[in-house]
């Protein structure tokens, strides 16, 4: 029997705010120690004070379990570094977003792309247009590779 498709096994890459935030600060600073993360966030502010220290320690627990970071034993710490770049987790969740709401028409998540990359600026829809034709080349390459190794 087919498991339904729910957001909560379907999201499976979704992620709470402040592993995104920790997430965020592993991205601009690898190797960091959890007191390293939260004096980072405690700059930022953010309208709040930050975790406390045990809190950051229990999330990057559940990131590494979820593998978007690795660590490495310094002395009586673990320094962290994100497995997972921004590129990669953005693809995943979209992935998961994708999977929950496809209705079988691949016109319906083309053009939400579109539609997103034009409500962005300008500039997004032609970077938007290149890779689609940076692509196009890629794929026609790989292509004619394998016509020549055929023969």
């Amino acid at each position: 029997m087919l498991k339904k498709r729910t957001a909560s096994n379907i999201l499976s890459h979704n992620l709470g705010e402040l592993e995104l935030r920790v997430l965020e600060a592993l991205w601009q600073r690898p190797h960091l120690d959890a007191r390293e993360i939260r004096e980072i966030l405690d700059a930022k502010g953010l309208q709040r004070r930050a975790p406390g220290l045990s809190t950051i320690q229990s999330t990057l627990e559940r990131l590494f379990r979820k593998t978007y970071v690795d660590r490495i034993k310094q002395g009586h710490a673990y320094t962290y570094h994100a497995s997972v770049s921004r590129g990669k987790l953005l693809g995943r969740m979209l992935g998961d977003v994708i999977q929950l709401l496809h209705d079988g028409d691949m016109e319906t998540i083309l053009s939400s792309f579109v539609q997103v990359a034009s409500d962005l600026d300008d500039a997004s829809l032609d970077d938007l247009e290149a890779l689609i034709r940076r692509r196009k080349s890629e794929l026609i390459s790989v292509e004619q590779q394998g016509e020549v190794s055929d023969d």
